[in-house]
């Protein structure tokens, strides 16, 4: 998860693990997160895989303000078999494209399983807001879902010509996994794909709970709190340069972020501000992208136009001390209180949740989820909840932190062995 930031960031739980000891190496669910998987315990994966980067215009009306020139269409990546092939879709995570890292080793894993894949970046980051977001103000879990749609439907338009599809299939991971909740209850309305399976991997419940408890991470754990976050993130990035230049950090990877851990032992209140930060600069981003789309008036004054030349150093400090729940209460709920005069925080609070969609989730049998016991961003009682909604249908690890585990051999089995209803495929 925090590999960008270093490099460059049912069967019940107790049951399923007396049966099936787990050895992911982390107990401590910050250290879990931060190091990720450490390649001894990741399966054999394919080092390079047949990779096309795409580019689609999703809403050819769109305005593009200067200073995203750059960014006049939507990027998605295709990993092709030569043969026909069951499709799937995977949906990154918060701030994370097509290319991250997690989505990268998911895609050789799926490959090597026999399937096309088609990665779609987060409906957070720059790209996608800038070119696909209907709304321009993401986060709304039912609006962010028929952009995916739309998007979804427009990359196997362009891809068709280098695949033949047998099954469609649908995952993502942290925000992309709740999302693809949302997505796949779109798809029983349309009948668009109709997919045959759709697996969750680590999503949040409640998006507020999760950002509630990102943002606490780095705020209670800045020395002199969120007022010095300037000179602690200078402090940070001074300290990784220096790291850096002893075990050559840009080859990340999670042996080096775990013999970065051991050289460097940092502290419980560390690690979480590091994790806090992480998701900062991925809310900074997406604030900074939402803000000048709509004309600005919360970070960039209302009326100035941001321009490839305008200086941008104030706008960078303001949006990184700016928090997911600022952004909720001052940005995304006026947003649409306007639209909808009687709405309360509450009510969007429960929109933006998988309770919202319960019965859904308990009757569609299609849908599976992974999760852990230990997960950060997860409130109490929301890993019970989940093993209560998906029953049999949950596979809940004791240990793994928010997506640290993703890439364990156990985990990638099982990934896909849900999808191919075959076992052993470590």
């Amino acid at each position: 998860m925090l590999c960008w930031l270093l490099g460059g960031l049912l069967c019940t739980q107790v049951a399923w693990a007396a049966s099936q000891p787990y050895d992911f190496p982390f107990v401590n669910p910050l250290q879990a997160t931060v190091i990720g998987t450490p390649d001894a315990y990741k399966p054999d994966l394919p080092k390079e895989v047949p990779t096309r980067i795409y580019r689609i215009e999703t809403l050819l009306d769109r305005e593009i303000p200067k200073i995203f020139w750059y960014q006049d269409a939507l990027e998605f990546s295709l990993v092709n078999q030569k043969s026909p092939a069951p499709l799937i879709f995977i949906i990154a995570g918060t701030g994370a494209e097509h290319h991250s890292a997690k989505m990268l080793d998911m895609q050789k894993a799926f490959y090597q399983a026999g399937f096309h894949v088609i990665s779609i970046s987060s409906p957070t980051v720059m790209n996608f807001i800038v070119t696909s977001s209907t709304s321009r103000v993401p986060g709304n879990l039912e609006e962010d879902a028929k952009d995916l749609y739309r998007v979804m439907a427009l990359a196997l338009q362009k891809a068709q010509d280098k695949i033949e599809v047998t099954d469609l299939y649908l995952t993502g991971y942290s925000l992309g996994a709740i999302q693809s909740a949302f997505v796949a209850k779109l798809d029983q309305e349309r009948r668009l794909f109709n997919f045959k399976k759709v697996l969750m991997i680590n999503p949040p419940v409640s998006l507020y709970n999760s950002v509630s408890i990102l943002d606490r991470m780095l705020e209670e754990n800045i020395p002199g709190g969120v007022e010095k976050f300037n000179d602690w993130f200078d402090e940070v990035m001074e300290r990784l340069a220096e790291i850096n230049r002893e075990l050559d950090l840009f080859r990340m990877s999670g042996d080096i972020l775990f013999e970065l851990y051991k050289r460097y032992p940092p502290t419980d209140d560390f690690l979480a501000a590091l994790v806090g930060l992480s998701f900062r600069i991925s809310s900074a981003n997406l604030i900074f992208s939402t803000d000048v789309m709509n004309g600005g008036g919360y970070i960039v004054p209302k009326g100035v136009k941001v321009t490839a030349n305008t200086p941008l150093t104030d706008y960078f400090i303001v949006s990184h001390q700016t928090g997911f729940t600022d952004y909720f209460h001052e940005l995304f709920y006026p947003h649409y209180r306007r639209q909808q005069p009687t709405l309360t925080e509450p009510e969007l609070i429960d929109r933006m949740s998988l309770k919202a969609i319960e019965p859904y989730l308990r009757s569609s049998a299609k849908i599976g989820l992974i999760h852990n016991e230990d997960d950060i961003i997860m409130a109490p009682g929301e890993i019970d909840w989940l093993r209560q909604v998906f029953g049999d249908r949950a596979r809940i690890y004791p240990n793994g932190g928010h997506c640290g585990n993703m890439g364990h051999a156990t985990n990638v089995a099982h990934m896909l062995a849900f999808f191919t209803g075959k076992e052993g495929l470590q």
